[in-house]
């Protein structure tokens, strides 16, 4: 049998996006999912980089947090990603559960596993696949994968105006593959601004010239 041919990464529209952030603002029992769909829009982080992130590797005062190699699926080693405000945001909410939870040790994992009302923090969360589920459901986007949320944010870095170099040291792209996948999106977004910039006059009948001294029309 051929392999089945991978599903396309899926890349939100502005008011999908508002709306999932909303949707998983609107539960407190979601928090955890919340915050990694926050994590994952601001740092193009993969969710196996989330769930195996510690309190170690992430500075909130400097605002950054590393992605050790065992936590990659590449061969780029450790990649340090600068955290934005929401970013920051989330992981403080993350810290403040972690703290009221016992679970703020260096070692700890910043999403800990929790069976049965019982959290862990020596050991990583699996998931949140029904969080997840009830959260893209409610917010109309059944079939949204978390990983899409990872390309998601690649993409908007890739139509902004930066270096593939800059690119790979946020996402840690080493394929050549997806970099030439993503310069299309940069090529798409630089003709969207400068059609941006076409005049009403665009496809009018070019003004006469002027005519020679001497002649009369």
């Amino acid at each position: 049998m051929l392999p089945e041919r991978p599903k396309e990464a899926r890349v939100l529209s502005p008011g999908e996006k508002t709306t999932l952030i909303a949707v998983a603002q609107s539960r407190p029992g979601w928090l955890v999912a919340k915050c990694a769909v926050i994590l994952a829009l601001n740092t193009t982080m993969r969710g196996c980089e989330l769930k195996g992130l510690r309190w170690k590797n992430t500075n909130l005062f400097e605002r950054f947090v590393k992605i050790k190699r065992q936590t990659t699926k590449t061969d780029a080693g450790e990649r340090v990603i600068p955290l934005n405000r929401d970013a920051v945001l989330a992981l403080s909410e993350l810290w403040d559960r972690a703290t009221k939870l016992n679970c703020a040790d260096p070692e700890h994992y910043v999403f800990p596993a929790c069976e049965n009302g019982h959290v862990d923090p020596n050991r990583p969360m699996k998931g949140w696949r029904t969080a997840w589920r009830n959260l893209t459901e409610k917010a109309g986007l059944k079939g949204l994968r978390f990983h899409d949320l990872r390309h998601h944010a690649v993409t908007e870095l890739a139509e902004m105006p930066l270096s593939d170099q800059t690119i790979m040291s946020i996402a840690g792209h080493v394929s050549l593959d997806m970099l030439n996948h993503y310069s299309h999106i940069r090529m798409m977004a630089k003709r969207r601004a400068v059609e941006s910039l076409e005049t009403t006059l665009h496809g009018a009948e070019p003004a006469p010239a002027n005519p020679a001294p001497g002649k009369v029309n």
